[in-house]
């Protein structure tokens, strides 16, 4: 039985509603600087599940929480052409954002009480993605039900891309966007990726060395077909979110604490090159 599509239960206080965030496109440090703020101020004993959306411009790379931006990237280049580089919260490879459709989602971990793992919220946080891909006519699975070689999961690369987690989704055996957690006691983060076009011939311009081929290893919605609207795009995730996830996405805005932190964050940590490039706090 494929259980890949099965509706997750989630569990909220509020009647099945989530907030719905369409912050639409941002920079780097705002994107990054927003995502903080949502996940810092959500409290799991009585918020809302949240989902946001947005894009980046002008086009950013995004630095995994641990890697070191002198080791992996080109720094004279980046500066020459003036690329904005922000560090995440969570972890993995590095990131060329460009034209895609980025979500982040906050859910308590009570809400989502069948993922008694960490792999098991992946799967259950990633099932709208999988019947997203799906819906628009992509044949699209998860990376664990497609590999021949289960060891080779989880293997860490420094660019995202290269790297394939269990629950990463493939379409025609290349990976399509990625997504990372940070987590709490009772608080899941998410974020990630869904590549519009494929920009990663351009962020590896940026990168010391690469030992992998990306036409071989990546791809996006166009390079498979698919030529929709944003707007439309955006329609379908929203219903195979509330397909999957059970909660119905309501437009909503940051509330003043939130609002109130982002900023902050914006001023004092994202437009930190101690924290851009080394990950080291002020």
């Amino acid at each position: 039985m494929d259980t890949s599509s099965a509706k997750t239960e989630i569990t909220t206080k509020n009647t099945g509603i989530c907030r719905l965030i369409d912050s639409g496109p941002g920079s780097g440090v705002e994107n990054m600087a927003m995502d903080e703020a949502l996940f810092r101020c959500f409290d799991p004993a009585s918020s809302m599940p949240v989902l946001r959306l947005y894009g980046w411009t002008p086009p950013a790379l995004s630095l995994g929480r641990f890697q070191k931006a002198a080791d992996l990237l080109d720094l004279r280049k980046c500066a020459r052409d003036n690329l904005t580089i922000v560090r995440r919260i969570t972890g993995g490879g590095a990131i060329y954002h460009s034209n895609e459709l980025t979500y982040s989602l906050i859910f308590s971990q009570a809400q989502i009480p069948t993922a008694k793992s960490v792999k098991e919220s992946f799967k259950a946080l990633t099932a709208f993605l999988l019947g997203f891909y799906r819906t628009l006519g992509l044949s699209a699975d998860y990376a664990v039900n497609l590999a021949t070689d289960k060891s080779r999961l989880g293997d860490r690369t420094a660019l995202c891309f290269a790297g394939r987690e269990s629950y990463d989704i493939l379409v025609n055996n290349r990976k399509i966007g990625g997504n990372a957690q940070r987590r709490t006691r009772d608080v899941i983060f998410q974020h990630g990726s869904i590549p519009i076009t494929n920009r990663i011939e351009q962020g590896l311009a940026y990168v010391k060395s690469v030992s992998c081929d990306s036409k071989m290893t990546a791809t996006s919605l166009k390079e498979e077909g698919i030529w929709l609207d944003l707007c439309i795009l955006k329609q379908i995730l929203l219903q195979q979110f509330k397909l999957h996830l059970g909660v119905m996405p309501k437009p909503d805005s940051l509330t003043e604490k939130e609002n109130s932190l982002y900023q902050t964050l914006s001023a004092e940590k994202y437009c930190s090159r101690l924290w851009n490039m080394d990950g080291i706090l002020n």
